[in-house]
């Protein structure tokens, strides 16, 4: 899927990068620990995936203070992104997870002008079904997002024209992901609530810049392993040999 992304105000603030997959070797690599990591028992009651909470940049899961960091930069309409996550990769980072030896912190990164108001609901919605919601934003992805891309397409010269409350209200409702968040608890003044506050949009915007200005991924998805960029990660294949490395396998 093509990049549809229109930035149409100063203060959205958008990344040229584009919505990639992985291929061919990691050339970043990991350092092995000089033991195994030893696994941290999560709080009682629980496993280290219940425990969600907002970052300065994003969501994260686990044990904050787990040894091994990963951090995620996506999009959420990136079908790479979508990819990943389908095809055993959200899970197989959850195994790694529960062991309490690794964080996995979720930070948005705009790349499509569907993006934004998605984001900005995510974060309305609270931290605790935050990934979950995210999973299912992946699984259905294929349906909204073309829907999403179909009406630009159709309506390019309106959507460039609209602030960015009013074009974030409509790819919602024209992608048909309103109906997506009532069915899981939002109701729809407080999704019109959420989308209607500018500073909600503005967050995941500087969320975006800030990633650009720091460590300026290349695309989506990208990750780091205790803020080292490894390179060419599309698949959960790509992704759990290094973490393996990382926690001592």
């Amino acid at each position: 899927m093509k990049s549809l992304f229109m930035a149409g105000s100063a203060a959205l603030v958008l990344t040229l990068a584009a919505c990639g997959g992985g291929g061919g070797n990691n050339t970043a690599g990991v350092t092995p620990p000089a033991a195994p990591v030893a696994n941290v028992a999560a709080p009682a009651g629980q496993d280290w995936t219940q425990t969600i909470a907002e970052t300065e940049r994003g969501f994260l899961m686990g044990n904050p203070n787990a040894p091994v960091k990963l951090v995620e930069y996506a999009s959420i309409t990136c079908p790479h992104c979508g990819d990943f996550s389908n095809q055993g990769g959200a899970e197989g980072i959850r195994n790694f997870v529960r062991s309490g030896r690794v964080s996995w912190e979720y930070r948005p990164y705009m790349i499509f002008p569907t993006d934004p108001g998605l984001f900005a609901l995510l974060r309305c919605n609270g931290p605790d079904s935050y990934f979950q919601l995210v999973d299912q934003l992946y699984a259905e992805q294929q349906n909204w997002a073309m829907r999403g891309q179909r009406y630009l397409e159709a309506n390019r010269a309106a959507v460039e024209a609209m602030d960015l409350q009013t074009r974030a209200a409509t790819l919602v409702r024209e992608t048909g992901v309103d109906a997506f968040f009532r069915q899981r608890g939002m109701t729809q003044q407080q999704i019109n609530q959420c989308l209607a506050d500018p500073r909600n949009l503005q967050r995941v915007a500087d969320d975006t810049q800030h990633a650009v200005q720091t460590d300026n991924p290349p695309g989506t998805p990208t990750f780091y392993i205790n803020g080292t960029q490894q390179q060419n990660i599309g698949y959960w294949n790509q992704l759990e040999p290094l973490l393996r490395t990382a926690t001592g396998g």
